[in-house]
């Protein structure tokens, strides 16, 4: 997961056939050739090299036309098949399971007035003023934010000394498709949506993230270092590849509600 520097550009397919969606373009200095990459949200990103033709990428689209489109109907299934909960406009509750917390979502709304989220209660947080979903949304991903900054900080810090892997600074972003990545100047940036999953696999993503510190890129020396460090890197990685799923829908849904 080592951070790269990338322009991001959107760009729609061709419709030859079946429409598809949207898809990014990311430019990667380590990428030796074209991949493409379905997130569990369904966002299709086209990983290219440094000064590749831009021009080339819908004809190589249209050949992986199939595969992309199997790809999307098997996770629209598998997003289809999630509890209740994952599926709401706007949520009840947060299942913040790297924490073990369940923090309940309790919503006041009023004929207008901006839309304000406090904390009202223990693991609670209300949300008063107009009745705006994509509003309340904002806001809630906001206070994940700063809630993931908050508790990953000192779990990063406390790794790092017990690895003796230093790091030189910390960031908390929202990322579509990535858990986090490294610079090559030891800055590491963590997903605040890792606040879902299960504490072991933030921890196999926070040690992964403090290793790219000694090694930028995924050789045999770095695996091997993972797993000095964390025992279980060969499950943790094969489980993170589906934990997407804990993360609810809404919290990148765009536009909606």
């Amino acid at each position: 997961m080592p951070e790269v520097t990338q322009q991001l550009t959107l760009f729609p397919i061709a419709d030859h056939q079946a429409p598809l969606p949207d898809y990014q373009v990311r430019e990667s200095a380590r990428a030796r050739h074209v991949s493409l990459k379905v997130s569990f949200q369904g966002t299709v990103e086209v990983v290219v090299p440094t000064g590749f033709d831009p021009r080339e990428i819908p004809e190589i689209l249209d050949r992986r036309r199939s595969w992309i489109t199997r790809t999307l109907k098997r996770i629209e299934h598998q997003r289809q098949a999630l509890p209740p909960e994952h599926q709401e406009v706007c949520p009840t509750t947060l299942e913040l399971r790297s924490r073990t917390e369940t923090w309940t979502v309790d919503y006041s709304p009023t004929a207008q007035g901006s839309v304000t989220l406090t904390q009202s209660g223990p693991q609670v947080l209300a949300l008063s003023g107009a009745d705006d979903p994509e509003t309340h949304r904002d806001l809630l991903r906001g206070w994940l934010q700063r809630k993931a900054r908050a508790e990953f900080q000192p779990w990063l810090q406390d790794l790092s000394q017990k690895c003796d892997l230093a790091y030189s600074r910390l960031s908390v972003r929202g990322q579509t498709s990535r858990w986090g990545s490294c610079s090559s100047q030891q800055s590491i940036s963590l997903n605040y949506k890792l606040l879902f999953l299960p504490p072991h696999l933030v921890n196999y993503v926070l040690i992964h993230e403090l290793c790219h510190t000694v090694h930028m890129n995924h050789s045999k020396a770095f695996w091997a270092l993972v797993a000095r460090y964390c025992p279980t890197s060969d499950r943790d990685r094969a489980d993170l590849k589906q934990a997407w799923q804990y993360v609810p829908n809404w919290v990148d849904a765009r536009g909606r509600g």
